[in-house]
């Protein structure tokens, strides 16, 4: 059965179906606030997700990261690298890209397993 979590117009923010929870992109509300600020907005959002279908962070399998200005990488690595499961990291992916919003400073998707 497909479940979708928090529907809107165009998107959920989370879909589960065979085993499987996919996290649409989830950005900080904050969008003036610093990179390291909006990264730990993220990560608790995409916890909560995780949380409300019924896995955690232990059971990534796999997280894009999406930063407008890749000088912030290790901003954003210093509070992800706090946040991961060190014992069960996911396959990642980083990227420099333009967010639909100029202030937004990171942008992360996420899949894990249920």
């Amino acid at each position: 059965m497909i479940m979708r979590y928090h529907k809107g117009a165009r998107m959920s923010q989370a879909v589960s179906y065979a085993g499987l929870v996919y996290i649409a992109g989830q950005v900080a509300d904050n969008r003036k606030a610093g990179i390291e600020e909006q990264t730990r907005d993220v990560l608790r959002k995409i916890d909560g997700l995780l949380k409300e279908a019924g896995t955690s962070r232990s059971k990534l399998l796999a997280v894009n990261v999406f930063l407008p200005a890749i000088v912030d990488f290790e901003a954003m690595n210093a509070v992800y690298d706090d946040w991961i499961d060190l014992e069960n990291p996911p396959a990642r992916a980083c990227v420099e890209a333009r967010l639909a919003d100029a202030d937004l400073r990171v942008e992360m998707t996420a899949v894990a397993a249920l």
